[in-house]
Parts: C-alpha cells; structure tokens; sequence
C-alpha cells in the first residue's frame, strides 16, 4: 500500500507541484486548502483527493485528518505548505489584518497538523514531516516583519519536534525556497523580475518544481538518516 502523503496549501503554486510530484513518484497524494473551486479544479484536473481543511483551526485538522485516514489511509507524510502574507511596513500593521492571521495560517497550522499526525506516524515508526519555510525567514525582509517571523519560527519548530521525533522513527525538516515563479510573482513588472534574476548566482527564478524535487528526497528512503536539517533551495541567492 502506498504511504499517503497530505500537503497542506495544496491546490496551486508550490503546493500543487509537490503533490502533483509525490503522486509521480508512487506516493497517495492528497491535498488539503480553503476554497471550494480550487479544491474542485484541482481534483478534476489531478485525480488527486482535495479535503476542505482549514489549517489554522485544530478542530477543522482532527476531522480533515481523520476523514483522509478512512478514506485514504493514515497520514505518513505531512508537507507543511500552507501559507499567507499581509505585507506592510511594520508602523502600518495592526494586529487583527496583518499579524495574527499570517501567525495563524503560516506558524500555528504546524502545530496544529504535527499535533494531529505525529502520534500516528510515531506508532507506526516512520513518518516525513516537511516543513516549507522561506529564504525571508532566514534573513529577513522589509515589510514582512509578520511573514518572516512565522518563517524563521518554522525553522525552530521544526528542530526542536525533531529532536523529540527521531526515536520514533520520525524524520523532521525544512525547505526555504528563494524567489519562486508562481501566479502570483509571475504578475509582478517584468523590471522586478529582471532585479531578482540578477541577485541569483544560477541566473533563473525558481521553479516550483525545483521545490518538488526537495520534498521528493526528504520523502524518501534515501532521507532516512536526515533530521533536523534547513534546507535552501535559492540557485544560490541566500547561502546561509
């Protein structure tokens, strides 16, 4: 039987690519987002299975999880992609718009998920816990004092869950993407783009594919011996 891996934040972007990449490589796939049409658009287009969960709210985790063990199988791969912004300057914030929904969706969605699943994964004595973080959470950026302390936050998180994970059978790590070509970069003026591409050693943005492909091995067989590990996936541009 195939181990069932859900990504989080699953319907678009570098969600999608590393769910659309697990189920390529032999894995259950199966995401989980907010929005109806994308979950609906997503399965039709995939035929991977698409749960309406809100990761900010842990009732809304327990019941997707459980809904997913039944008619799936038990979670043994959790990506944990799922993620907002509310960008402003950090005088300009207010707790209600800017701070505690990205807290919510970006750093207690973690706990929220692990929580839920690590006790099955660690009873079985394997699971893959891969967390996304971002190059801003190792460095910082002007106007996303939230954003980047969610990230740097993941990063923490996810040491420490190792730390206690490890025996179990339980590896925990973590992905920081660079500069990504998604819907939404992909909207930005082309001069934007042209300034990011000239930071990057590689000489291209980042696919998110090339994100995919970190997941796949920390997936697999051959991470089995990696915890508690950052890993950048930047063409260079931030070399921590």
């Amino acid at each position: 039987m195939a181990r069932v891996a859900l990504v989080t934040g699953g319907t678009r972007g570098i969600g999608a690519a590393i769910a659309k990449r697990l189920k390529k490589d032999g894995y259950a796939a199966v995401v989980c987002d907010v929005v109806d049409e994308q979950l609906a658009q997503f399965k039709a287009d995939t035929g991977i299975p698409a749960y309406k969960i809100d990761v900010s709210n842990y009732e809304s985790v327990a019941e997707g999880v459980k809904k997913i063990s039944e008619e799936v199988g038990p979670v043994d791969i959790l990506v944990n992609n799922a993620g907002i912004t509310r960008d402003a300057r950090f005088v300009k914030m207010t707790r209600e718009k800017n701070w505690d929904p990205v807290i919510a969706v970006n750093l207690t969605s973690a706990f929220n998920t692990c929580n839920v699943c690590l006790p099955g994964m660690t009873e079985r004595k394997w699971g893959r816990i891969i967390n996304i973080s971002s190059m801003n959470g190792q460095r910082g950026q002007f106007g996303q004092t939230n954003y980047s302390a969610t990230k740097a936050g993941i990063i923490g998180f996810s040491r420490s869950l190792a730390e206690e994970a490890a025996r179990g059978g339980v590896t925990v790590n973590v992905i920081c993407p660079g500069f990504i070509l998604t819907e939404m970069t992909a909207a930005m003026p082309k001069e934007i783009l042209d300034g990011e591409v000239k930071k990057i050693p590689m000489g291209r943005i980042g696919s998110p594919d090339d994100i995919a492909a970190g997941v796949a091995f920390l997936a697999s067989e051959d991470a089995a011996w990696i915890t508690g590990q950052t890993i950048s996936i930047n063409g260079g541009q931030l070399m921590p």
